[in-house]
């Protein structure tokens, strides 16, 4: 039969990577990048893990570094979850521009003036 445990869990697994995706409500994929040799020619070769992770809050937003943990089962992919969002990603506050705006800042093709070199003097 099974024993009884007296409340003493393993360590789970701990992960850092970036959101690279918000799939739905709760839910984003996270990019863990990694290096490793080629088995072979021993070339480091740039590798990539993507997690589906659950995000209880909704605190997330892509390009954000968070660590995520191991945990039961939540949903037929998600077996990770977020315990924090370690670094927010860099967003810029979009501005609508109008086409008066993109003309005043992009210069135009001019014409040339009348400005011929001087002629040349014939040989005699």
């Amino acid at each position: 039969m099974s024993t009884a445990t007296t409340g003493q869990r393993s360590t789970r697994k701990t992960q850092i990577g970036f959101v690279s995706s918000r799939s739905g409500d709760k839910s984003i994929k996270v990019t863990i990048a990694y290096k490793t040799p080629h088995p072979l020619y021993q070339k480091v070769v740039n590798r990539q893990t993507v997690l589906h992770v659950h995000d209880e809050k909704n605190e997330t937003k892509v390009g954000d570094k968070v660590e995520v943990m191991e945990t039961r089962p939540i949903s037929r992919l998600k077996r990770w979850r977020v315990v924090s969002v370690l670094q927010k990603a860099i967003t810029a506050v979009g501005t609508a521009i109008t086409e008066s705006d993109v003309a005043a800042a992009v210069p135009t093709k001019t014409t040339k003036t009348e400005t011929s070199a001087p002629a040349a003097t014939p040989k005699a």
